[in-house]
C-alpha cells in the first residue's frame, strides 16, 4: 500500500500519495493550474520550465512549479493567492507577445489558448515580435505542418520524441529567446529520419506542430472544429492501440492516441495518419454480380472501370445469387465442395459467426485465416507444450523485466508502439538481444545483435541452451515444479556446442556463450518473437526451442517474464479465440472431441458436424485444383496476394464454379468473384477485437459505411438465413452473448463493460478486475500441470541456394504498409511516403550488379519472377534480398515457396532461393 502524507491546500487539509506532485494533488482535487511544458500523460515527465504553474508554498521565499515540486507532509501550499495567479498571468502574456493572434493562429482551440483563457488572458499588453524573425513554414512533410512562429520552446516535442517514441529525431538549436526545435541536423521534417509518428504533432500545445489534415493553405486551423469524437481502436497490427477518432461532415478528420492499456495515448504512422483509406472512391458501395459476358476470371479489373465485368446489383438479388450458388454446390456435390476464409480484420463477433456458419452450414471444419499465414506454428508449439496458443505475458511487462530477446521481428516498422515499450526498456538499463537474419531496426538498441544465417534458428538457440545446461545456469527447482521431459532435452541439447554449431548459424561460439549466461542469470526475462521464426518448415521446432529457454530458466508466470508472439494483424488473436481455424472451435477446443461439439450444436441448436480437423488455407487451394472444392465464401480476406506461390493460388481462385466475396475493395481476390459484398471498415462497425496482449476491446463506428454497404456481421447472417440456418441476431452484442456461453475466456468481461471500460484483458478472475497480465504462475492447462520440453533437430530449409539460384529471398512487412496493401495503398499519407514497390540489397551486391540504389533488377525463384527498385540497405546480409509484400505490381508471393511446417502447416515465407539480375543479366552470387 502506497505511504500517504497530509497538506494543506488552499486552506484545507488533504491527504495525497508520497511522491505525488503539488500538481498532481491540486488537479486530482478539481482545481485546475494551468500547465503547458507539462503533459499529464504516461511516458512524460514533468519538465518545469514554462513557469506556468506557479504556486505558493508557505515558508519559502520563491514561488515553485507545482508540475515538478513533491508534495511534502506538513507543507501548506496556496494555488489562488495573488502573487501565484498575477506570475502565471504574467506568463501567459509573455508568451502570447510571440504567438500568431489567435484568429489566424494554426490551432485556434491550442492548449496553449485554453491555459491562457484559464489564467483570464485573452491579449498580450507586450509588444510582438519582429516580423522578420518569424520562422517559415516547414511543410515538407506530407503529414505535418510545422510552424515555428508559434512555438513556445516548451521542449514536449523533444521529450515526445526521444522518450515516449525513443526516435530521438527532435532536439533544440540556438540559445536563449532564439531556440528552436530542429529535425535531425536542421533538416525540413520530410527530409529528416522522423517515422511520421505524429507524437510531437499530439503533444504540442500551440499548434507549432499540426495534422496537415487541420489546417489550411494559410496554416489556420481548430483542432476542435469537428462534429463528433469516437473512442475506436486502431484497425492495423495486433498492437491494438485505443484511438480517439475526429469526424467532420461525415468523414474522419484526424486520429489521437488516447490511454490504452497497449498504446498509452501512442501511436504509428498508419495509426495516426492510415485512416483515410476508408473514404478512398474506391470503396464497394452497391453489391456487383460476375456479368455472363465477362471476360475470363482473374484480369485484372481496374476499381475506377469494372463495369466490364461485373453489374450492379439490389442486396436481395446478391444475396440469393451468392448462398443460392453456394447451396447448389452443397446439393450436388456435398458440404465439403464449399470452403470459407475469415478474416483477421474483421471483429470477434464476425470471426465466430463466420466459423459457424461453414460449419453448421456446410457441415465440416474446413475454415482458415490468415493465422495459418503468420503464427500457426508458434500457436501449434504453445498449444503442444505449454496448453494455451496465447501469450504468457503483455509486452508491456517488458517494464519489470532485465533482460529481453526479439528474434525474428522487426517491432520498430511491424509493432512501432510496442517496439517504444522495447526501446524505453533499454533506456532504463535492460539488455536487449536482437536476434534476425537482418540487422533490424532494434540493433541500434541491442547488447548484443546476433545476425545469424537464414534458416539457422535452431542451430543457434540450441546452441545457447547446450551452454546453459553445461554450465548449470539452469532453475532445477523451477523445472522439477513444472515441467516434464527434461532429461531428453538435456540428452537431446548435449548434441549442440556453440563450437559446433558457430559455422551453422554464423554466431562465433563466445557470443553466443554470453548470451546465454545473460539470459539464464536474469531476474526476469521475456522472449518476443515474429513471422521470422514462424514461417519456416521448421517453424513450430523454432518456437520448440523458445519455450524450452523460457522453461529451463524459470522464465514464465512472474512479472517481467514470459513468452510472447508478436501478432500481425489487428484482430488475429481475436479470430484465432473464436474459432477460425480448422481444427478448434472457440477457445482452442478440438473439433475431434465429441463433448466439445455437442456444445456447440446445443448453442447453435443444430446437427453435429464432422469431427475431422478441416484443411488450412493452402490445402484448400490444393483442394481447389484436385476438383474437391469447387466454391468458396472469403471475407476480408485476400489470398490472390497472401498465398504462397500467389499463381498456384490464382489458379485455383480462377477455377471455382461459384466464389462470393466480401470486402471494402475490389481486391486481387475479388478480380476471381462471382458475387461481390460490400462490406464495412472497421471504423464502421460495432464489435469486440483481441489484441496480441490478449486484451479484449471495444471497437466503435465513427462513420457510417459508404452507400449501401453493410456491416459484415449483418451479411453472414442473412446468407445463413438464406441458407436455412434461421439465426436471429440483432446486434453484435447478441453474438458476443452467445459467445461466451462456450468461451470461458471470456468470463467476466460482458459486452456492456466492455462498453464502459473500452477494454479487459484475458483470463479475467475478477467481474471488476482488468484481467491477468501475466499468466501461468501456478501451473499450465496441461496434463498436471506441467509444460514440456520438446527438443528440436536442425531441420535445413526447404528451398537451398544452388548455382542456378545462389542467393536467399526474405519477405516481410515495411512500416507504412500493411498486409497485402489493399488498405494502406489507399491511405493518401502512407502511399505517399512508399509509393513504390522496392526491394533491399547489400550495397555490395548492388555494386557487383553494377546496379545503382534505386534501379531495377530482376527477381526469380523457381516459381516465378518480379522486377522491383532496388534499395541500398547495409542491414541486409550480402547474400540475401528482401522484399516487402504489400505490392501487388511486384508481388512477393509469386516467388515464395510454398512448402509447409508439418505441425502449423504454414508456409515457408522466410526463405527461398533466388536469382537476383541487373537488366544485362548479369546475376549477384558469392
Amino acid at each position: 500500500m502506497s505511504e500517504t502524507i497530509k497538506l494543506t491546500l488552499n486552506g484545507k487539509e488533504v491527504e495525497a500519495e508520497k511522491g505525488m506532485t503539488l500538481w498532481e494533488v491540486a488537479n486530482g482535487r478539481g482545481l485546475k493550474i494551468p500547465h503547458l511544458c507539462h503533459k499529464p500523460a504516461p511516458g512524460y515527465k514533468p519538465d518545469g520550465n514554462c513557469r506556468a504553474c506557479m504556486v505558493e508554498v508557505e515558508g519559502e521565499r520563491t514561488l515553485v512549479a507545482s508540475c515538478i515540486r513533491e508534495a511534502a507532509d506538513g507543507m501548506v501550499v496556496t494555488t489562488d493567492s495573488a502573487r501565484a495567479e498575477t506570475s502565471r498571468k504574467m506568463v501567459m502574456e509573455l508568451l502570447l507577445a510571440d504567438q500568431p493572434e489567435r484568429d489566424t493562429s494554426h490551432d485556434q482551440s491550442s492548449h496553449l489558448w485554453d491555459m491562457a483563457e484559464l489564467n483570464g488572458v485573452t491579449e498580450s499588453r507586450f509588444p510582438k515580435l519582429e516580423q522578420d524573425r518569424v520562422p517559415l513554414l516547414d511543410d515538407s512533410h506530407v503529414a505535418m505542418r510545422v510552424n515555428l512562429d508559434a512555438c513556445i520552446q516548451c521542449n514536449l516535442c523533444v521529450r515526445a520524441c526521444r522518450d515516449v517514441q525513443v526516435n530521438d529525431v527532435i532536439g533544440m538549436a540556438g540559445r536563449g529567446h532564439d531556440a528552436y526545435p530542429v529535425f535531425d541536423f536542421d533538416d525540413p521534417m520530410g527530409a529528416s529520419t522522423c517515422v511520421a509518428c505524429g507524437e510531437c504533432v499530439q503533444a504540442c500545445p500551440t499548434g507549432a506542430l499540426m495534422p496537415a489534415s487541420v489546417v489550411d493553405d494559410a496554416q489556420v486551423g481548430d483542432s476542435a472544429d469537428y462534429d463528433s469524437e469516437v473512442e475506436s481502436v486502431c484497425p492495423f497490427c495486433g498492437v491494438g492501440c485505443q484511438v480517439s477518432l475526429k469526424v467532420k461532415d461525415g468523414k474522419v478528420k484526424y486520429v489521437e492516441g488516447i490511454n490504452g492499456p497497449a498504446n498509452e495515448g501512442r501511436l504509428c504512422v498508419k495509426g495516426r495518419f492510415g485512416f483515410d483509406y476508408i473514404h478512398h472512391d474506391h470503396r464497394l458501395t452497391k453489391p456487383l454480380i460476375r456479368r455472363e459476358d465477362a471476360p475470363a476470371k482473374g484480369l485484372n479489373v481496374d476499381p475506377g472501370n469494372w463495369q466490364q465485368f461485373f453489374r450492379e446489383a439490389e442486396w436481395d438479388e446478391a444475396l440469393d445469387v451468392a448462398a443460392g450458388g453456394l447451396k447448389r454446390l452443397k446439393d450436388d456435390h456435398g458440404g465439403k465442395s464449399v470452403a470459407g476464409f475469415g478474416s483477421a480484420k474483421c471483429t470477434n463477433e464476425e470471426a465466430y459467426l463466420f466459423q459457424k456458419f461453414i460449419r453448421q452450414g456446410f457441415g465440416h471444419n474446413n475454415v482458415d485465416h490468415c493465422t495459418r499465414l503468420c503464427h500457426a506454428s508458434s500457436v501449434a508449439a504453445l498449444m503442444e507444450n505449454v496448453g494455451s496458443g496465447a501469450v504468457t505475458a503483455t509486452f508491456n511487462e517488458i517494464e519489470n523485466a532485465d533482460v529481453a530477446i526479439a528474434i525474428g521481428c522487426n517491432p520498430i516498422e511491424n509493432h512501432p508502439v510496442a517496439a517504444t515499450y522495447f526501446k524505453q526498456f533499454t533506456k532504463r538499463g535492460g539488455k536487449l538481444i536482437v536476434m534476425d537474419p537482418r540487422g533490424v531496426g532494434l540493433r541500434r538498441f541491442a547488447t548484443h545483435m546476433l545476425q545469424f544465417k537464414p534458416g539457422a534458428d535452431v542451430s543457434m538457440l540450441n546452441a545457447i541452451m547446450h551452454v546453459i545446461v553445461e554450465e548449470g545456469l539452469y532453475d532445477q527447482q523451477y523445472i522439477e515444479a513444472f515441467t516434464e521431459n527434461w532429461e531428453a532435452e538435456k540428452e537431446h541439447l548435449a548434441q549442440f556446442p556453440p563450437e559446433k554449431m558457430q559455422e551453422l548459424c554464423g554466431i562465433p561460439a563466445e557470443t553466443l556463450r554470453q548470451v546465454a549466461r545473460d539470459f539464464a542469470g536474469a531476474k526476469a526475462a521475456m522472449i518476443f518473437w515474429g513471422m521470422g521464426v514462424s514461417q519456416h518448415i521448421h517453424g513450430t521446432d523454432n518456437s520448440r526451442c523458445l519455450i524450452s529457454l523460457a522453461l529451463m530458466t524459470g522464465q514464465v508466470g512472474r512479472p517481467g517474464a514470459g513468452l510472447h508472439p508478436l501478432r500481425g494483424q489487428n484482430n488475429v488473436q481475436g479470430a484465432s479465440d473464436a474459432g477460425l481455424i480448422p481444427m478448434f472451435l472457440p477457445d482452442y477446443q478440438s473439433v475431434t472431441d465429441d463433448g466439445v461439439r455437442n456444445a456447440f450444436t446445443e448453442v447453435w441448436k443444430s446437427g453435429d458436424f464432422s469431427d475431422e480437423k478441416g484443411l488450412t488455407v493452402t490445402e484448400i487451394m490444393d483442394a481447389v485444383h484436385d476438383d474437391q472444392i469447387k466454391g468458396m465464401y472469403i471475407l476480408g480476406e485476400n489470398p490472390a496476394m497472401s498465398d504462397p506461390d500467389v499463381e498456384h493460388a490464382r489458379d485455383a481462385l480462377a477455377k471455382l464454379e461459384h466464389l462470393v466475396v466480401q470486402d471494402i475493395f475490389i481486391t486481387e481476390t475479388a478480380n476471381y468473384a462471382d458475387v461481390i459484398l460490400p462490406a464495412s471498415a472497421f471504423y464502421e462497425k460495432s464489435g469486440t477485437v483481441t489484441n496480441t496482449n490478449r486484451q479484449v476491446q471495444m471497437g466503435r463506428p465513427a462513420v457510417t459505411p459508404p452507400g449501401e454497404a453493410r456491416e459484415d456481421w449483418a451479411i453472414t447472417v442473412e446468407l445463413a438465413n438464406r441458407m436455412g440456418l434461421h439465426w436471429f441476431y440483432d446486434s453484435p452484442a447478441d453474438v458476443f452473448a452467445e459467445m461466451k456461453l462456450n468461451m470461458k475466456s471470456l468470463n467476466n468481461i460482458s459486452w456492456a463493460r466492455l462498453e464502459r471500460e473500452n477494454a479487459v484483458t484475458y483470463p479475467c478472475n475478477d467481474p471488476e478486475g482488468p484481467g491477468e497480465p501475466v499468466v501461468f504462475g501456478d501451473g499450465f492447462p496441461r496434463p498436471e500441470g506441467r509444460a514440456r520440453f520438446t527438443p528440436a533437430s536442425v531441420i535445413p530449409p526447404d528451398d537451398l541456394p544452388d548455382s542456378d539460384y545462389p542467393m536467399v529471398l526474405t519477405t516481410g512487412r515495411q512500416l507504412e504498409h500493411w498486409h497485402t496493401g489493399s488498405m494502406t495503398r489507399r491511405a493518401s499519407v502512407l502511399d505517399a511516403v512508399e509509393p513504390e514497390a522496392n526491394c533491399s540489397l547489400h550495397p555490395s551486391t548492388l555494386r557487383k550488379l553494377g546496379v545503382e540504389p534505386g534501379g531495377m533488377v530482376r527477381l526469380t525463384t523457381k516459381r516465378g519472377s518480379v522486377n522491383v527498385m532496388a534499395r541500398a540497405d547495409r542491414a541486409v546480409a550480402p547474400d540475401m534480398v528482401f522484399l516487402p509484400f504489400a505490392y501487388v505490381e511486384a508481388a512477393a508471393n509469386i516467388l515464395t515457396n510454398p512448402a509447409l511446417d508439418p505441425y502449423g502447416k504454414i508456409p515457408e515465407f522466410k526463405y527461398s532461393a533466388v536469382r537476383v539480375e541487373a537488366a544485362d543479366g548479369q546475376v549477384a552470387a558469392e
